[in-house]
């Protein structure tokens, strides 16, 4: 156990790398600026060309600290890789209730999901030349219902040295009641997590950063709270990021990741990581 004066070491991760250029560009200045260490990158979206890389692995060489992982994408509005996956709607992936849905009601096929997600790895060392630091789940799809074991066996096969992100985090029962959706989430995870150590495969041991996107929150209070608690090695997400067009096609969170940005990249960041004993791992 750690002494109670050295600070607890943890992952802050940018999600959504690749869905816009303005996105790419907050994470980027972000790792500069030494206020983030992790980001994970939808090899599907429509800002992930070689430009968007090289200088993704620009901005994380100067901070070697810094992790990227493989967002895997399995929910709308994005399109599958492989030709024949299934269920789709209109061409795209199903939104994500759907995709819950139906693994909850044994209606997938995770021979069909598994081929999609060892497309989206070898996609991923094909950009970047190596195997992700770890995996992830754009919408916490890699949670679901017969979604999981066939993220878990792609992640174990095509990158065995990565770890996998588990969603749930020990808290009193009285603080999960007051959050359905973080309540979802430790639901889901517990049996992530199970498959995932019968698997092998390293997890995160505890998760923050899930809150209610459509209110104007304030970041900084929530950031305190994702702080109190977790443990060594837990992981906070985030999603901070600059607006544009891309972005607003794609995605209903836009300008809470401007606000992200302004309090990740603003003056009060730092002091809120020393006064609850964390640093960046």
């Amino acid at each position: 156990m750690n002494d109670a004066a050295t600070p607890r070491r943890i992952w802050l991760c940018a999600d959504d790398y690749g869905i816009s250029p303005g996105v790419n560009r907050a994470i980027r200045d972000l790792i500069e600026r030494g206020r983030l260490n992790a980001t994970s990158v939808m090899v599907i979206g429509p800002a992930i060309g070689r430009d968007e890389v090289n200088s993704l692995q620009t901005a994380a060489a100067s901070h070697p600290r810094c992790a990227i992982g493989l967002h895997a994408t399995l929910t709308a509005p994005f399109r599958p890789l492989t030709m024949h996956f299934k269920p789709i709607d209109g061409g795209l992936f199903l939104p994500f209730p759907k995709l819950l849905r139906a693994g909850l009601l044994r209606r997938l096929d995770p021979e069909i999901i598994y081929a999609e997600l060892r497309v989206q790895l070898a996609t991923f060392k094909e950009l970047f030349g190596r195997a992700p630091d770890f995996v992830d789940g754009h919408q916490h799809a890699q949670l679901f219902p017969q979604v999981r074991d066939a993220f878990l066996t792609a992640v174990r096969e095509a990158a065995p040295g990565a770890w996998v992100r588990q969603c749930g985090r020990p808290q009193p029962l009285t603080r999960r009641l007051g959050t359905p959706k973080a309540m979802v989430l430790d639901i889901l995870s517990a049996q992530f997590r199970k498959r995932a150590s019968r698997a092998g495969i390293a997890f995160n041991p505890g998760f923050a950063g899930a809150y209610d996107f459509a209110r104007q929150s304030d970041f900084g209070t929530l950031m305190g709270e994702f702080l109190d608690g977790l443990p060594e090695g837990g992981l906070i997400m985030c999603h901070p990021g600059f607006v544009d067009d891309t972005l607003v096609s794609l995605d209903p969170l836009t300008g809470q990741r401007e606000r992200e940005y302004a309090f990740l990249a603003g003056a009060h960041f730092p002091p809120l990581l020393a006064a609850n004993k964390v640093t960046l791992a």
